[in-house]
């Protein structure tokens, strides 16, 4: 089993692993993509106001500008220690034991619109780019990964739980691919979608899933691992489960 997080604007700082090497990183088919857009935000940055506008960023938020300056001899961290923020809070990889770190290094992957998707320990410096960020002179990022990924995606031969939002998924969607949504139920029964809550609880998610030590190898595995672990789940279709709010 394999689960595909999210990634997050919010990005730690620093590591102290050696400068990007895209040769390092998991899914090698991807790394013509990656160099062309490393290389093409990198020349963004020469220029803050057309940064600005490409990566939505406001008047103050130079450092970012600067990150993307400085992606190919900034330090790198494993990249599930990079992202940061409420799901990666709810994961909680820091406070995993050695075991369950390696677990999850080996069950993890995160979605990036720089690089498309990597392996959690893959080692990777801070950057900002988000699923909708426009590029000067470049298609969408969509089209760029489109047929990237369906080839990626096409060669991994496990079983898939991707808690990645729309925007990521439009990357690249994974066909079969498990997914979540997380709702909230009111006292007379009416149901609505969370969107303040929803990366808490697909942090546990994926807390869960890394954790377990059943075999899972469809949504019915899934629900009871969720289960299992106190979550209250619901079945919503051949691929789709609900988990529900406090």
């Amino acid at each position: 089993m394999l689960v595909i997080l999210p990634p997050s604007e919010t990005k730690a700082d620093g590591g102290d692993g050696a400068p990007l090497n895209l040769a390092s990183l998991s899914f090698p088919s991807a790394t013509p993509t990656r160099q062309h857009l490393v290389d093409a935000v990198v020349a963004l940055s020469a220029d803050l106001d057309a940064s600005r506008t490409a990566l939505g960023l406001g008047k103050t938020a130079i450092a970012e500008v600067d990150r993307n300056a400085e992606l190919w001899q900034a330090p790198t961290r494993p990249a599930v220690e990079r992202y940061a923020g409420v799901l990666y809070d709810a994961l909680d990889y820091a406070g995993m034991t050695k075991p369950t770190q390696s677990k999850a290094r080996e069950r993890l992957l995160i979605g990036s619109a720089l690089f498309g998707v990597l392996g959690a320990g893959d080692p990777i410096p801070a950057y900002r780019l988000s699923a909708g960020s426009k590029l000067p002179g470049e298609p969408t990022l969509s089209a760029t990964w489109k047929p990237v990924l369906r080839e990626v995606f096409a060669g991994v031969d496990d079983f898939i739980v991707d808690l990645r939002s729309g925007a990521y998924q439009n990357l690249g969607k994974v066909d079969g691919a498990v997914t979540v949504t997380v709702m909230t139920e009111k006292p007379d029964g009416s149901r609505s979608v969370v969107s303040h809550f929803n990366k808490h609880y697909k942090g546990l998610v994926a807390r869960d899933l890394v954790r377990t030590r059943r075999t899972v190898s469809d949504v019915n595995g899934v629900a009871a691992v969720l289960a299992d672990a106190g979550q209250r789940v619901e079945l919503a279709g051949p691929t789709t489960i609900v988990v529900f709010t406090d």
